[in-house]
């Protein structure tokens, strides 16, 4: 960016003090910046004069036109063009809630730009000045502020009057200063004057003060140019305010700042606070990750590779830009004030109670969906003082007999029960909230790929004898050429990590396997269920298989063994497939498209609405969700190995060119390849919403991607030969991406075709893919028994202790695994987290 002393790129801008007794002046010297005097001068640059008194128009006009005038005048005896006036509109957002001061402020503000000591604003041609070889410009001061007749009151224009030479030719940039003692929201400019009518200058910014930044803002016209393409007059600006963006890598961030950098996931814990609170860094060759925003904040003193936290309600930096609007916000934290109302429930409950306890039975748990709970008056004021409420929530809990209580989830709406059945918890494969893990079952015996040396012998304990029980005559070998037996597999990803779960206080987790087969009629239907845990050496196994049986024992037992297999399927549909696979990995896009893709690149424009509001809510997520100690840690089974195993998930299974959609159904076999079909890929099973409807998204994603890419690049070179494009892909690779810089996988970027491919991959991820995995998160997960996300117990054996109770009580030792303050606090987090917030935007 450029200093507002800078006369933009090859001038310098200086004030004059020996003028002051008359109307204030700015002079341009139009000496190269090489310190090369213009012939015939001497020793003195040629002088160009704004006038930015407060005098009326027409003043203003006869004291702006000399800007470009004085130089024409000195270099040639031509006689000076013809000018025209140009106003400039000056679009801004104000707050949408004023407080007293801000009424103030804005009052001050219009005093001030009275003066012309408000906004500031150069607009720079597309053509070149022949005298400083860079854009023609002129310069003015925002002076008039102008109602906006409208019902919204925030949004106010701005005036500014120009004077510019009939040959100036069009503008393609603005630079604009902010005098003002704070930062304000620009929302466009729009030029009024030039013969091909109005020139709209978009900008929907933050501009920072002067008293940040001295360096001004630098605003693009609403026209696409490639590198290439870019006018003469603004290709330094172009490169100028890519530099600014990158920034130098160097200090701590500040919260007006617009820089994008990289950084790894190295704020995660909080060794200074607690040694149990240490998280080890995420990004490097023993804990791969993708990278995240640079803060620069200071190192721990406890490790210096780990940065120094940020808590609540202190932000944690993002780029200006990056931050919620106003609306955005209010919305956002709307649904953090419902779930914060929802986890008072825990509060009272752990203080009304000696310790956490079980629900003892389902009325328990509807109780929290039908009437709310329940507590005494004479025991509310001393909970709800001790827990220092707010006046307002004292008075509401005085007057009322209950508390909050939850929306009724769409999972039990109609029917109480039906998670409970095997036909649902197999649609839930399919149609659920994480529907993107269920594979064919390619070959049998089911193996292991882990080392047998370490986690035993690698053949299942998933017999052919077992499975064809529930075939109805086929046998395993027809089973699965027919593509009738299914897999959801979590047993390599999850094994490494069962003892260490497991050693945590109240966590108990198995590796899982679950078998499906699906029925002529196409109802799919779970036959077995492995759960596995390490074996005593390497030559030992410690599975345990679980049918459904007709007895009462048999019939409880594949009913915990579900329970367990769900609640796998929470951890790693929150920790791999929605914070990993479309946040964290989505990262790195944005940090590069800012870094390497100017504003006016057609490919920036057309990622830029997919790319809002991401970075806030994952610096979000490492402030209060993912970090030591924070909502995730809390609520799922894996604990404080939770990011751990995220970066084993990223290290062994994540590939860029598999988040491609038919990629990814033809890698897990629910898809074949069928060059007739829209996608090419026809699917194994019919009914299966989330690919059926998914391809529909993808195409019409893909389809438009590549007439957009078309339109830009119809030349044969012309993505090979685009700089600030090849250097965008390769910067998500070898930085953003830094841990799988060298895979073999990651996608060409030499021709149209290519392109498209790559830009459909990300589009799909942060809007369909996003939704379809995030959307029905309290749906499918706000009753909690349908998706448990922590289990405390193992199932018993019959040569346990525990045994005997639960053939005493049987449905009580699922209620015993879900303690009232964890369950709480899961069904908070999925009605409430930032991560569930995520801003998608429609195709």
């Amino acid at each position: 960016m450029l200093s507002p002393q800078q006369h933009y790129p090859s001038s310098t801008l200086l004030k004059s003090h020996s003028l002051s007794s008359s109307p204030r002046l700015i002079i341009f010297n139009v000496r190269r910046r090489s310190q090369s005097w213009l012939p015939g001068t001497g020793n003195l640059p040629i002088m160009a004069v704004i006038n930015r008194s407060g005098g009326d128009k027409d003043a203003a006009a006869a004291t702006t036109a000399p800007v470009i005038n004085d130089t024409y005048e000195s270099l040639s005896s031509s006689p000076p063009p013809e000018k025209i006036e140009v106003r400039a509109v000056i679009t801004i957002r104000k707050k949408m809630r004023e407080t007293l001061s801000d009424k103030i402020g804005d009052h001050l503000e219009s005093f001030m730009s009275a003066f012309g000591q408000g906004i500031v604003i150069r607009l720079v041609s597309e053509e070149i000045d022949p005298v400083t070889k860079s854009g023609k410009s002129v310069e003015s001061a925002v002076r008039a502020w102008l109602p906006r007749q409208s019902d919204q009151a925030h949004i106010v224009d701005y005036t500014a009057n120009l004077i510019i030479p009939s040959n100036f030719g069009c503008p393609g940039a603005l630079l604009i200063t902010n005098l003002l003692g704070k930062e304000f929201f620009l929302i466009e400019i729009t030029l009024h004057g030039f013969s091909e009518g109005p020139i709209f200058f978009p900008a929907n910014s933050w501009i920072h003060s002067q008293n940040d930044n001295r360096e001004s803002r630098i605003i693009f016209r609403n026209k696409a140019y490639l590198p290439s393409q870019t006018p003469a007059g603004i290709k330094d600006l172009r490169r100028e305010d890519l530099l600014s963006i990158r920034g130098n890598g160097n200090g701590e961030r500040k919260q007006f700042e617009r820089i994008y950098d990289y950084a790894p996931y190295n704020d995660l814990g909080n060794p200074d606070k607690s040694v149990d609170l240490y998280r080890p860094v995420l990004g490097g060759i023993d804990k791969p990750y993708p990278r995240r925003c640079r803060t620069g904040r200071s190192p721990t003193s406890s490790d210096p590779s780990m940065e120094s936290r940020i808590e609540k309600p202190h932000p944690v930096y993002v780029p200006r830009d990056e931050t919620f609007e106003e609306i955005k916000q209010a919305t956002f934290s709307a649904g953090r004030l419902k779930a914060l109302f929802h986890n008072l429930i825990p509060m009272l409950v752990a203080g009304l109670s000696k310790g956490e306890v079980p629900f003892t039975c389902f009325t328990d748990i509807d109780k929290l969906y039908n009437d709310g709970v329940l507590l005494r008056n004479e025991d509310q004021k001393g909970v709800i003082g001790n827990l220092l409420l707010p006046l307002l929530m004292k008075k509401f809990a005085d007057a009322s007999g209950s508390f909050f209580k939850y929306d009724i989830p769409a999972i039990i709406s109609r029917d109480r029960f039906s998670w409970l059945r095997d036909n649902e918890f197999a649609r839930q494969t399919l149609a659920g909230v994480n529907p993107v893990n269920i594979e064919i079952l390619k070959g049998f015996p089911i193996l292991s790929q882990l080392n047998p040396a370490v986690y035993g012998p690698p053949e299942s304990l998933l017999t052919k004898e077992l499975i064809e029980k529930e075939l109805h005559g086929l046998s395993v070998e027809e089973a699965i050429e027919n593509r009738r037996l299914f897999i959801l597999d979590f047993h390599d990803l999850l094994l490494p990590f069962v003892k260490k779960i497991n050693s945590l206080p109240g966590r108990k987790i198995y590796a899982t396997r679950t078998v499906f087969f699906n029925s002529k009629e196409g109802t799919l239907k779970p036959i077995a269920i492995e759960l596995a845990l390490p074996p005593t050496h390497s030559s030992s196994r410690n599975n345990h298989i679980y049918t459904q049986g007709h007895d009462a024992t048999t019939y409880w037992l594949w009913k915990l063994a579900k329970a367990h297999v769900c609640t796998n399927d929470a951890g790693i549909h929150q920790l791999v497939n929605h914070w990993l696979r479309t946040h964290a990995c989505m990262e790195p896009y944005i940090i590069a498209t800012h870094r390497q893709l100017s504003a006016m690149h057609p490919i920036y424009k057309l990622l830029h609405p997919h790319m809002r509001y991401t970075l806030e809510i994952n610096a979000l997520a490492r402030q209060n969700l993912i970090n030591g100690g924070g909502v995730i840690e809390d609520c799922f089974t894996p604990g404080k190995y939770s990011m751990e195993l995220s970066s084993a998930a990223y290290k062994n299974t994540w590939r860029f060119d598999m988040e491609a959609l038919p990629a990814d159904l033809l890698r897990r076999g629910m898809a074949v390849e069928d060059p007739s079909m829209p996608c090419g890929v026809k699917l194994v099973i019919e009914d299966y919403p989330y690919a059926t409807d998914g391809l529909l998204i993808w195409s019409a994603i893909k389809d438009w991607v590549e007439s957009y890419v078309s339109h830009f690049y119809s030349e044969p070179n012309s993505v090979s030969s685009d700089v600030e494009l090849q250097a965008w892909w390769s910067e998500i690779k070898n930085k953003g991406h830094y841990d799988k810089r060298n895979e073999p996988w990651w996608p060409k970027l030499y021709t149209p075709q290519d392109l498209s491919n790559i830009l459909t991959i990300m589009i799909w991820v942060a809007s369909g893919q996003h939704a379809a995995i995030n959307f029905g998160q309290y749906p499918f997960g706000g009753y909690v028994p349908n998706r448990p996300t922590l289990m405390r117990k193992l199932i018993p054996e019959e040569d346990s202790p525990d045994y005997d109770d639960f053939m005493m009580r049987r449905h009580f030792d699922l209620f015993s695994k879900l303690r009232r303050a964890k369950f709480y606090r899961a069904t908070n987090m999925l009605k409430g987290n930032s991560i569930s917030t995520k801003f998608t935007q429609p195709v």
